[in-house]
């Protein structure tokens, strides 16, 4: 049993946290926080104050997005005169939703302002990958999704750069491609596979320059924001930017841009380490992980009135912290799903959401493959101290990834949960990361994992690998596959030298093929996420509707047909497989 007195910390990073726990009063499982940490978001427009508070609350918007991306048309000093003005005469200091309305559109622009008309300079029809999918079909299907990079490229007007107070766009250099949607800035995880895509799609320069705007964004901020918005400047997502210069390095081999990326990526490695890391005491032994936690005790901007409401009727500490856990549970990416839940999947709602609370096998998985890549990377210009360095770090998380996530009963990684002590066994696609990081010790653990996931019962879904297999309506849950999880999953199956798990692994990039055809087929689009059930449907449930783009998806697909488009077939008749079938069976006769 772990004791929260056993989780220890650094002398400098306990100082801080000191601090911020003075500054908030709020957290009880605040995470250890640097004395440099973070953007300020102090827009009293795009963070914080009141006009964001009325207008989100009176909801003139059915997206809560949709205000924060609006353009100020004048200075943020004279608007918040004029509002402050209209509270003064206003009953109680409440504007009324009319007049409200009338003072956003005089003083503000609809979204989509900061951007300029742009066309990826390096886009040319007939790549490469392109001769190598068999079937005519899903051949004609990826140049089109290779023509969407077009449609999802953006372009910064230099306004934003030189009236920055004007917007909630954070400027960078660099044309970059979107996701798509809702979401019109840069994302930082998302890209790691609109990269990729753009690889493929022998879009090189297009892909240097949003490495480029990620590099930029580290040395401004020492992190990667969760997207390029001010209202995003005080949580990041999971740490994919060493994996997006690898991607780049390995398709161009240019150096020069890997000695300039190294000590950015250090950078942002360090902010990991000292603002999202603990140590873990078990029998004597401190086992150094990381974690997903936000001191932030405010509603998010982009989500003022979801998550202000459900914070309705709690005490004030109480608010602080559930707000706290739902912009941890938003740097995660998975915002939001069931595991993150402390009451267990099934068995709780949102309210119940302790995000801070997990050590993540997924996380962890991320930073081991970092940690290996930067010692790669210091081999590559010569620095062999540094790369030992790194090299050691991979070895002291792996040992305790072995320690703390390891179940070798059950034999997978599952989720840690502070402070009890224990692995959380609910199935989540992230517990087989380790695979797709290799970050593990020994053969049989690879091997232990395959069966794991061949009895879990995540196989039997016909269109993809579901984000959980509890249906709790929350979007990183039952029904719903997200193709950042697939691939992952794909990878790591296929990384394993079994035949099983590369059958298993063409088997699953041909069910999430035919997910996405399907779909393209029906609505002409792609989208973020899919039903794994039924005959074809985009996913649902969350704070938003289901987005059509879409960057990521894209870019998974391109690398799926580019790796077995000589084997994959647009209309395959796909079903489980007669042990799968067999197995689902016994379960359900065993309940």
């Amino acid at each position: 049993m772990l004791l929260w007195s056993e989780v220890r910390v650094s002398p400098m990073a306990a100082v801080c946290l000191v601090m911020a726990l003075l500054w908030s009063c709020l957290f009880l499982f605040i995470p250890a926080v640097g004395c440099d940490f973070y953007g300020s978001c102090d827009s009293e427009i795009y963070c914080t104050g009141e006009i964001l508070k009325q207008v989100q609350m009176t909801r003139l918007f059915d997206d809560d997005k949709h205000f924060v991306d609006m353009k100020l048309q004048k200075d943020p000093g004279e608007v918040l005169d004029a509002f402050r003005n209209l509270t003064s005469v206003s009953p109680g200091g409440s504007v009324h939703p009319a007049v409200l309305r009338d003072f956003i559109m005089e003083y503000f622009e609809p979204p989509g302002q900061e951007f300029e008309p742009w066309t990826p300079t390096d886009w040319h029809d007939g790549p490469q990958f392109l001769s190598k999918i068999a079937d005519a079909e899903l051949r004609s299907w990826a140049g089109k999704l290779h023509q969407l990079w077009k449609s999802l490229g953006r372009k910064i007007r230099l306004d934003v750069r030189d009236r920055p107070e004007l917007y909630s766009l954070i400027y960078t250099p660099h044309p970059f491609i979107v996701p798509g949607g809702r979401f019109r800035e840069i994302y930082y995880w998302d890209s790691y596979w609109v990269i990729n895509g753009l690889l493929l799609s022998e879009m090189q320069d297009t892909a240097k320059g949003m490495i480029q705007n990620f590099l930029y964004l580290v040395d401004r901020y020492g992190f990667v924001p969760n997207g390029s918005r001010r209202y995003y400047e005080r949580r990041s997502q999971p740490p994919f930017l060493a994996l997006m210069v690898e991607s780049y390095y390995q398709a161009t081999g240019d150096e020069e841009l890997l000695r300039n990326a190294l000590p950015v990526l250090e950078r942002e490695y360090e902010f990991w380490m000292s603002n999202r890391s603990l140590d873990v005491a078990t029998e004597g032994h401190l086992n150094i992980l990381n974690r997903y936690a936000v001191p932030v005790g405010q509603p998010r901007p982009e989500s003022y009135s979801d998550d202000a409401d459900l914070a309705k009727g709690l005490s004030a500490d109480a608010q602080q912290q559930l707000y706290m856990e739902l912009n941890s549970g938003a740097e995660s990416g998975w915002d939001f799903s069931s595991r993150w839940y402390l009451a267990g999947p099934g068995q709780a709602s949102l309210r119940d959401i302790g995000t801070s609370r997990i050590i993540p096998v997924d996380l962890n998985s991320v930073l081991c493959r970092v940690e290996g890549l930067l010692a790669n990377f210091h081999r590559a210009v010569g620095d062999g101290a540094s790369a030992g360095k790194y090299d050691k770090a991979r070895e002291r998380r792996l040992g305790a990834m072995e320690t703390l996530l390891w179940d070798p009963q059950r034999g997978c990684w599952f989720d840690y949960e502070l402070p009890s002590g224990t692995r959380r066994p609910a199935f989540y696609p992230s517990g087989l990361a380790p695979l797709w990081a290799r970050c593990y010790s020994r053969p049989d653990m690879a091997e232990a994992a395959l069966r794991y996931l061949e009895e879990s019962g995540a196989l039997l879904f016909p269109n993809g690998v579901p984000t959980s297999l509890v249906d709790s309506g929350q979007q990183w849950d039952l029904p719903n596959a997200w193709p950042p999880l697939q691939h992952m999953l794909i990878e790591g199956l296929s990384n394993m030298n079994i035949s099983k798990a590369q059958d298993l692994a063409f088997d699953l990039a041909q069910r999430w093929i035919k997910t996405n055809w399907v779909v393209y087929k029906k609505y002409d689009a792609m989208f973020e996420k899919y039903n794994i059930d039924g005959d074809g449907q985009p996913g649902g449930g969350g704070e938003y509707e289901v987005q059509l783009g879409f960057g990521w998806t894209n870019g998974v697909a391109l690398q799926l047909l580019d790796r077995y488009g000589d084997r994959l077939s647009g209309s395959p008749s796909l079903r489980p497989s007669i042990s799968l079938g067999l197995f689902f069976v016994t379960l359900v006769m065993a309940m």
